[in-house]
């Protein structure tokens, strides 16, 4: 089995791994590798680690990225300029339904990936022959989701930062309007969605930790006893690890939620349960 470096490819960030030879890399560097697409540039993401062949796509490290190497990738950008304008006035000529968000030469410029959206199936045949003609290399529609054109184009949050998705996020995990609803934030979709429209993918950040602190504690308006005597449940601070306290009259005090108990239900009363389940003796 190789040693090999997961590596995220082009603006999308695929996840390939390549064989790293006797090359020293790690997490962080740029790299030239070869893959099934032709010559690429990548990113490390992963330590080394044995994969077997077949598996997983694998592809083989060149060498890091040098000054020369940076010299070509910046000359690759502006072919990618020109391109993008080449594509976007074709698409047009072709009244094909489709928004173009970027399009990307590999390294050797064997290969243009023209990244798209389309609520439909987009028949692209045509498309591609003139492209073909013109560029004089082969294309490669993707068609993306809304999430990965904003991981693609980038942009601000309502916090103010730069994309999660963006940034630092290699994977989308799934996000509900029940994660929401378990962190009591506002049900308004406007305000819970990002910049591709979907649910934000942090309101998932700490879903687990509000699941775990709420999960041994009694509902909203629940009987507890708390050292300063007994209460209902008022709120919930999980952030804090705090609670609320009703006692009535206006009354209310905060608490360490491991200083609070639930009261004990009532006993039933066993004896009258079982004479009332118990079958009358005949006199």
């Amino acid at each position: 089995m190789p040693m090999a470096v997961g590596v995220m490819l082009r603006r999308i960030k695929d996840k390939v791994y390549a064989d790293v030879g006797r090359h020293d890399v790690k997490p962080g560097d740029k790299i030239i590798l070869e893959t099934e697409h032709g010559v690429e540039t990548g990113v490390v993401f992963e330590r080394e680690k044995n994969i077997q062949k077949g598996k997983d796509p694998i592809g083989k490290v060149i060498r890091k990225l040098s000054e020369e190497d940076k010299k070509k990738l910046a000359e690759n950008e502006k072919r990618n300029e020109k391109a993008f304008n080449v594509v976007l006035e074709k698409a047009k000529d072709h009244e094909l339904d489709m928004k173009l968000t970027c399009v990307s030469y590999t390294f050797d410029r064997s290969k243009l990936f023209v990244y798209y959206t389309s609520e439909t199936r987009v028949d692209f045949r045509e498309l591609i022959k003139d492209l073909g003609h013109i560029l004089k290399t082969r294309i490669q529609m993707v068609q993306i989701g809304v999430r990965d054109e904003s991981k693609m184009v980038g942009g601000l949050g309502t916090c103010g930062r730069a994309l999660c998705c963006q940034s630092f996020l290699k994977d989308f995990s799934s996000v509900t309007i029940d994660m929401a609803k378990e962190q009591e934030l506002s049900l308004n979709t406007a305000k819970l969605s990002g910049l591709c429209g979907r649910l934000m993918c942090c309101i998932s950040y700490e879903n687990e930790h509000y699941k775990n602190i709420k999960k041994d504690l009694p509902e909203i308006g629940s009987a507890i006893t708390t050292p300063e005597g007994k209460g209902k449940l008022a709120a919930i601070d999980c952030i804090k690890e705090t609670v609320t306290v009703d006692f009535g009259d206006k009354n209310f005090k905060t608490f360490p939620i491991e200083r609070i108990t639930k009261r004990s239900e009532p006993e039933k009363n066993d004896n009258a349960k079982n004479k009332k389940d118990k079958p009358q003796e005949r006199k």
